[in-house]
């Protein structure tokens, strides 16, 4: 009876302990049964060889101009505005109405344009008043002088014939010399040498060049007159009459014609058949005589 007393003891003790091994194990495998579920979604939410995403890199408006809207004309008074340091330029291209005849030529899809575009310096560059000195007929032919009825990249001027045709009068009066060297672009006008010296707008109808002076035209600013009129090819001479010595004024046959003239007599010394008529009247004017 006593060992049975003795063991219960031990077998209460025993069954406790038990139990409390089971409950501190059971949270440790608990999450054993949850654990294949996470980590077959964990890859495709980190991946370690997935690289992050970047943001699209700017382009420069000098590289990759914005395109023109499709609803009009690009707006070049906008370009100029936007790029600053024009608006002097701007300013005379509204008064002379320029502008407006640029808007109608990118208004036409057929036709392109190139502009060098002053600086405000460039303005402030010439001699005080020579812009008020000028009629509104010699600044619109200024203006014009700075525009070209094509689209020119600015890698295609190694290949321009001089000199270069422009929206002014004739390359006579208004001649445009541009050569490059390397890079370089340079612009003569027999008064002004500049450079390109940036690209404002460029797209596949229009192009806009900055210049850093304004250009200067022979036939405003040095008129020059125009070269000789080529003279008519040289036509055949008309031959001179040959006066006979034997029908001088002074020889008989002379005063004979003279006779026969005043009688109405229908001879005269051109030829030589009219020549033996005429000797044969002095004949007959000799034979009479005696």
């Amino acid at each position: 009876m006593k060992k049975l007393l003795i063991s219960l003891p031990l077998l209460v003790v025993f069954l406790i302990s038990l139990s409390t091994k089971t409950l501190g194990q059971s949270p440790a495998q608990a999450p054993s049964s949850t654990t294949p579920h996470a980590k077959a979604h964990a890859p495709a939410a980190q991946s370690p060889t997935q690289p992050a995403a970047q943001a699209p890199t700017e382009v420069p408006l000098v590289q990759a101009p914005p395109r023109k809207a499709l609803t009009g004309p690009t707006n070049v008074t906008k370009i100029l505005e936007k790029a600053g340091g024009f608006s002097v330029f701007i300013r005379i291209l509204k008064n002379t109405q320029v502008i407006n005849q640029i808007e109608i030529q990118l208004n036409n899809s057929n036709n392109a344009l190139t502009i060098f575009a002053p600086t405000n310096d460039a303005f402030s560059g010439l001699k005080a008043g020579t812009l008020n000195s000028l009629s509104t007929e010699e600044k619109v032919q200024l203006l014009q002088y700075h525009l070209l009825p094509s689209f020119i990249p600015i890698s295609s001027f190694q290949t321009v014939s001089n000199p270069v045709r422009t929206q002014a009068s004739d390359t006579f009066e208004y001649p445009l010399n541009i050569t490059t060297t390397g890079s370089i672009v340079n612009i003569s006008t027999g008064l002004v040498n500049t450079t390109i010296s940036g690209t404002v707008y460029t797209d596949n109808q229009l192009a806009i060049y900055k210049v850093d002076k304004v250009l200067l035209p022979l036939g405003i600013f040095a008129p020059r007159p125009k070269p000789p009129a080529p003279s008519p090819a040289p036509g055949l001479k008309k031959p001179k009459k040959e006066v006979d010595s034997s029908t001088s004024a002074d020889s008989p046959v002379a005063a004979v014609d003279a006779k026969v003239d005043a009688s109405g007599g229908n001879i005269v010394n051109k030829n030589g058949m009219e020549s033996i008529r005429v000797a044969m009247v002095v004949a007959l004017l000799l034979w009479s005589q005696f």
